[in-house]
């Protein structure tokens, strides 16, 4: 995978990434060797990613989102969770009915992760497979709402408050 360059402003020369490949660089530098992850970006258009160091995910079942977001319209599910999770979510469809995985700032000492049976949050010992910046549709996994610069993540309580939501209108649907 390239990396983007602009031309500096107001010079005629030189270049800077652009906030789409510092997140690039940022994602990669997970794996202790960056340019393994940019290598499986390559070959498979996902990158086999440990998590605990960098970030942490938490993994949401489609049918929870989809009832916390209202709605079953791609274009929507982007603007609703951009603006609920303010960071970076993808979506695999291969397993379990689909799940969304959302990356989030690593946990704080103390903190329970309240929704481990239905949601997990995964972390150290964990790997996750993250798609290329450029996949944003099927097939396959593609970002929902890709990281907009380097350290963009949601932050844990809010994933869980979209959990909570989601589990509350599901329980309701399920009565």
């Amino acid at each position: 995978m390239s990396e983007s360059t602009d031309k500096e402003p107001g010079t005629g020369s030189g270049t800077f990434p652009t906030p789409v490949s510092a997140a690039v660089e940022w994602l990669a530098h997970a794996q202790q060797e960056p340019r393994q992850a940019h290598r499986e970006w390559a070959d498979t258009g996902v990158a086999l990613l440990p998590l605990g160091r960098h970030f942490e995910a938490a993994r949401l079942p489609a049918r929870l989102v989809l009832a916390a977001v209202d709605t079953y319209d791609p274009p929507e599910i982007t603007e609703r969770l951009t603006r609920f999770l303010n960071g970076p979510a993808f979506f695999d469809g291969r397993a379990m009915g689909g799940t969304f995985d959302i990356l989030m700032r690593t946990h704080r000492t103390g903190h329970v992760w309240k929704y481990q049976d239905v949601a997990p949050r995964l972390g150290v010992g964990n790997y996750l497979a993250v798609p290329r910046m450029d996949r944003t549709k099927p097939p396959g996994a593609h970002w929902v709402v890709p990281p907009r610069f380097p350290g963009d993540l949601c932050e844990p309580a809010t994933v869980e408050a979209l959990i909570g939501f989601g589990l509350s209108i599901t329980l309701e649907t399920d009565q």
